[in-house]
């Protein structure tokens, strides 16, 4: 026997079962008179945008039009607007510094370029100071090599100054390392990267480190080793680049929040978000809505048309399957249909199953099967019936209980949402802690920069002021001289 025999689709058992039903309970019908069938088609969506359905868009469409403030003179066109425009109104580099106002738009180069533009005297900065400090230090190598002298002679007045702006930039420095250690704790509090917050506690400690150890070996008298100075030579030209990618961070964090809140603002305005979140309006959303109910509805119908007319009936032997399979026992409960015709909400009768244990109930009724799909135990439901029901049925729960939440995020009511929460709980945190971040890594570049340069000229000072002193008293000689020393 074919698979078909043994496991019949479970819309030719339905129209079967109904057959035979007009056949036994409806034989007063008059003859040539029309047989009411059950037939299952799957739910056409109508053409909304036809007259007659009012005017709203066809299904899949961007944003549109939902009232009459949006629109330009009445012509029923949606306004345009332009998110975070005065937010984002900055130099583009890539359209000869003029002003961009395409407002925030990640698909948009020219708001990436301008953008990135306000991070670039940061890098801008790191580089020169790369640059020229370098220059400055294999200088000052050559001339300490090639060109050796003694060092007698100091300002009194650039030894006192250079060591007062010392200790000034160290506890800048402290400070700038207070104001990031802060920034990136509570930044990272919100975000949970705990590389990230890593890296920046080290940067911090590191930099705090190498501020004070400077100030310490100066102040106590001890000579600055070359490598701490190379060392904060390049730590100050990272830092000053992680000062640019903060900002930059900083102020996309910034528009993206602005944005959010412009377009929650305005549900019908063209913006350039619908490229990205493409929203249909409330009427289609609804169309959607109860076009699920009704799939839902007709499933469950389908559901109890099959038991009610086919496994709960006890046909004559002499059918045969698929009619009669030797279906025999308790009869099997109907799936409650939460909704009536009119979709209006129903309550259960009582003996129905519900969604959550239509199957599990349903469990107890299957029957074992023969090779030629006959019931060898008592049991109205078949294995491949009870698969086709279970399978109806989680189509019609799905529909039941995600419809209303599929609508949502077609009409973006769910993204609006969404975005809101986002703007209330997250945004202000994170522009300010951003903000907080990218100005202690300012201070401290710059501190610790400025510093490295007082470090200099005050151990070259300081040490023509001992060589000088010594020289007088007749000592002479420079205990301090060393090839790794300043």
């Amino acid at each position: 026997m074919s698979s078909k025999r043994r496991n019949p689709p479970l819309l030719l058992l339905l129209f079967l079962s109904v057959s035979i039903s007009v056949l036994f309970v409806s034989s007063s019908a008059a003859p040539g008179a029309e047989t009411a069938t059950f037939h299952f088609r799957a739910p056409r969506f109508p053409d909304f945008s036809r007259a007659g359905h009012g005017l709203v868009a066809p299904f899949g469409i961007r944003r549109h039009l939902a009232d009459g403030n949006s629109t330009e003179a009445g012509d029923g066109n949606p306004t345009t607007l332009v998110l975070a425009g005065e937010r984002t109104r900055r130099k583009d580099p890539s359209d000869n510094l003029k002003i961009y106002t395409g407002g925030f738009n990640i698909s948009n180069q020219h708001y990436w370029t301008s953008v990135s533009a306000t991070a670039a005297p940061f890098f801008l900065v790191a580089g020169v100071w790369f640059a020229v400090f370098g220059i400055v230090l294999a200088f000052t190598c050559l001339c300490y090599c090639c060109c050796p002298r003694e060092p007698y002679g100091y300002s009194r007045t650039c030894y006192a100054i250079s060591l007062i702006f010392l200790i000034l930039f160290t506890i800048a420095a402290i400070a700038g390392c207070v104001v990031l250690y802060t920034g990136q704790g509570k930044f990272i509090g919100i975000t949970s990267d705990t590389l990230e917050r890593l890296a920046l506690v080290i940067l911090a400690a590191v930099m705090l480190g190498l501020a004070f150890l400077g100030f310490l070996l100066n102040v106590v008298h001890f000579v600055v080793n070359c490598s701490l100075v190379i060392l904060g030579w390049i730590l100050v030209a990272g830092t000053f680049i992680l000062c640019g990618v903060f900002l930059l961070l900083h102020n996309v964090v910034a528009d993206t929040c602005v944005a959010m809140d412009d377009w929650v603002q305005h549900p019908t305005a063209k913006t350039a978000m619908d490229d990205f979140i493409p929203c249909v309006d409330n009427a289609t959303a609804q169309e959607t809505l109860v076009q699920s109910k009704q799939v839902s509805f007709q499933l469950i119908n389908l559901v109890d048309t099959v038991l009610a007319n086919f496994s709960n009936r006890n046909f004559p032997p002499q059918l045969g399957p698929p009619l009669n399979y030797n279906q025999s026992g308790p009869l099997v409960p109907l799936l409650c249909n939460p909704f009536n015709s009119d979709l209006t909400v129903k309550d259960c009768a009582p003996g129905e199953v519900v969604f959550h244990n239509a199957t599990e109930a349903w469990k107890a009724y299957v029957c074992q099967v023969s090779s030629s799909g006959i019931c060898t135990t008592p049991g109205r439901l078949t294995p491949s019936l009870y698969s086709q029901m279970s399978s109806a049925v989680n189509v019609s729960y799905g529909l039941y209980r995600y419809g209303p939440f599929l609508v949502e995020l077609e009409d973006c009511t769910f993204v609006r949402r969404t975005f809101t929460d986002i703007n209330a709980s997250y945004c202000p945190d994170l522009r300010r802690y951003t903000q907080w971040i990218y100005v202690g890594l300012v201070i401290v570049s710059a501190a610790v920069m400025l510093s490295l340069i007082f470090w200099v000229i005050y151990a070259r000072e300081r040490r023509h002021r001992v060589y000088t002193k010594q020289f007088m008293t007749g000592g002479g000689g420079d205990h301090n001289k060393g090839p790794g020393n300043i």
